[in-house]
Order: structure tokens, then C-alpha cells, then sequence
């Protein structure tokens, strides 16, 4: 049986579209089950709180579960790795944070190239660091302080969190960009800021939250913000670009999907997130934690790890600085 042309070029373009509309439909369906958001950090971490925030949002947008799965371990890699050999199908999605830009160059031989097998979907918040320094330190100001550490090399000790943390590589930058010269002394326990009004270290770039209750408290002095904006909370802090131009040190985070998802699974979740992050409650909850919406395209936030991971990784190389 012979089919005129009009007609089998009409069946031809229905049949070629169904794999479309098959696509489509399934994204318009998603989620039908609960999702896994893997957080490669431990409970109760800054990481940990951001997601299930962001998990919260998009239950209540999308009506399906979005369990948050810690997976701690070097350096988020643990967390990646399950993601990365999860099924692309949007139901196993990763809570990006700017360690995974960092562990790109600190870790040697990864089983992985994070800007190729993780798909972007959206940045959530950014949070900016706060270089605070103990009363007891003659430096009222940031000039002062990098003529203080100048004629006192060797002298200063910074506290972090840990080799390679977003900390640590805040003020390895800063030494970079100033040419001080300061040891760096770790405490992967977390007690940086205890260090600091202890004594023993006299210089932090710490999370604001962290800081903000003893600085308010007089216990510490902020000489400036990371950011390249004034904190609305303490407008007489300065930024440190005001007199160390360009420079800018966040942390932040987002969501990633294994390399081949869905783009229309991802382009949901892109919206979800987005409107997500202009409720009330969510810009009310960032605000008591010091951080700003990251709202963008996937394409957006895929241009910030690409170029967190250039920047954070040259610093890596400058100060020779190994996992440990």
C-alpha cells in the first residue's frame, strides 16, 4: 500500500517528534518519587543547612521529598563520586559548594573532572568571609595591618578551618595580593575563632555568622568584608577591595545533576530553585545567616565554578599548597 507524499511526510514529522514530546512530558511529570540531594559535608555544617533549606523549598514547590543524604569526606570528593555515578535521571542531585572548585587542583588523581560530569542547575546563596583580627593586634585598619605584618614577617598567625578550606585560601589570597608574610596554623576542628580570642592565632577570614556575635560583643575587630559590597549588618565595615583592588573571596553554594540529565529535568529544577529563592521565608532565613541569593541560569551558575575553579586553583599552585 502506497502512501501519497503529503501524508507520509506528515507521519514522518509526528513520528519524529514523539521522542520530544516524550522528553517534555516526563520533565512536566518529575518528580514522581523522592529525590536524594547529596550533601558531600557532615550534618549541621554551613553546606548541610544551606541544603536542607533549598531541600525544604523545593518539596513544598515540587510535592515530592528532597532528602538530604550527607556524604562526608575529602573535601566533598565522597559526596561527588556518588553523584557522579548516579543514574541522570534528576533523581540523585548534588548541593554544590565552592570546596568543589577548590578540590579540583588540591586533590591529586581524582577519579572524576567535576566541570564535565557534573551538569550545572542553579547557584542557591553566596556568603562572604569577614577578616577579623584579635583586639590586641595594633591594626585598627587594613592598611595597618599590612604595614604591621610587614615589619613583622613571620610573625602573624592566621587561623583556618583546615588546609585547602575556603578559609584558609581566603587568606592565602590576601597574602598573595599584599605580599605579607603570616603562618598559617589550622584547626580542623573548627575552633578557629576560639584560637582568635585566645590568643593564639591573630588573624581569621571566618564565615560572618561565626564571627559576628563576638564582634558585635567587642571580643573581636572587623577590619573588612570579602565581598566586593558592604555587608548590610555592618555598614562601617569596609570591603577589603576598597584597599586591596580585586579582591573578592565567597563562599557558596548550588546544585549539580549528573553529566546526561535531562535538560528539561534541569531547566524545572532552575525555575523551581529561582522562584524558590524569592520567598519570603527563604530571603528571611538568608538574611539571619548572612548570605545572598545566587539566582541565575544554569549557564550562570556553570560560569562560576568554572571560574571559582581557575581562581582558587592558581592560588593552590602559587602557595604549593597539599591536601592532607
Amino acid at each position: 500500500m502506497k502512501f501519497p507524499r503529503r501524508q507520509f511526510l506528515r507521519l514522518a514529522a509526528g513520528a519524529a517528534a514523539l521522542p520530544t514530546l516524550s522528553r517534555i512530558a516526563r520533565a512536566e511529570a518529575y518528580p514522581t518519587r523522592p529525590v536524594r540531594l547529596i550533601v558531600g559535608f557532615a550534618a549541621g555544617g554551613t553546606a548541610d543547612i544551606f541544603a536542607r533549606l533549598m531541600g525544604q523549598i523545593l518539596s513544598e514547590r515540587l510535592g515530592q521529598p528532597f532528602v538530604i543524604d550527607n556524604r562526608p569526606g575529602a573535601g566533598g570528593n565522597i559526596g561527588t563520586v556518588a553523584v557522579v555515578n548516579a543514574v541522570p535521571d534528576g533523581y540523585t542531585l548534588l548541593f554544590v559548594a565552592s570546596a568543589n572548585a577548590i578540590a579540583t587542583t588540591l586533590y591529586d588523581k581524582l577519579i572524576f573532572n567535576f566541570i564535565r560530569d557534573i551538569a550545572p542547575v542553579a547557584g542557591t546563596n553566596s556568603n562572604p568571609h569577614v577578616m577579623v583580627v584579635n583586639p590586641s593586634l595594633p591594626a585598627r585598619t587594613v592598611p595597618e595591618f599590612i604595614a604591621y605584618a610587614k615589619v613583622n614577617p613571620g610573625k602573624i598567625n592566621m587561623g583556618s578551618s583546615g588546609v585547602g578550606t575556603t578559609l584558609h585560601l581566603s587568606g592565602e589570597l590576601f597574602k598573595m595580593m599584599t605580599g605579607v608574610d603570616m603562618l598559617h596554623v589550622p584547626n580542623r576542628s573548627g575552633g578557629q575563632i576560639t584560637d582568635l580570642i585566645g590568643g593564639q592565632v591573630q588573624v581569621v577570614f571566618s564565615p560572618l555568622p561565626s564571627a559576628i556575635g563576638q564582634i558585635t560583643a567587642g571580643e573581636l575587630r572587623a577590619l573588612a568584608v570579602t565581598s566586593m559590597s558592604r555587608w548590610g549588618a555592618m555598614p562601617d565595615v569596609p570591603t577589603l577591595s576598597e584597599f586591596v583592588r580585586g579582591y573578592e573571596a565567597l563562599g557558596w553554594n548550588g546544585i549539580g545533576a549528573p553529566r546526561s540529565t535531562p535538560l528539561e529535568i534541569i531547566d524545572k529544577l532552575n525555575l523551581e530553585i529561582n522562584l524558590g529563592l524569592e520567598s519570603p521565608s527563604i530571603k528571611a532565613r538568608f538574611s539571619d545567616l548572612c548570605a545572598t541569593a545566587l539566582a541565575g541560569s544554569p549557564a550562570d551558575f556553570g560560569k562560576l565554578v568554572a571560574a571559582e575553579t581557575e581562581k582558587w586553583g592558581k592560588v593552590i599552585r602559587a602557595a604549593n599548597i597539599k591536601a592532607e
